[in-house]
């Protein structure tokens, strides 16, 4: 078990928590990437419909 530092935080723990976070918001980025990638790709399949139907 790792013990404290002098001032009582112990230090495995100051590193560890920020690195654990860090995974997870990189994760979170990963997965808002992918969405917008596959918004894109409806926003452009949107716009082009008109484009393709018959005229009036």
């Amino acid at each position: 078990m790792p013990q404290a530092g002098e001032n009582g935080i112990d230090p495995a723990a100051t590193v560890v928590t920020p690195t654990a976070e860090a995974a997870e918001l990189q994760t979170r980025i990963n997965a808002l990437r992918e969405e917008l990638v596959a918004l894109n790709e409806r926003m452009k399949a949107i716009f082009a419909a008109p484009q393709r139907s018959p005229s009036r």
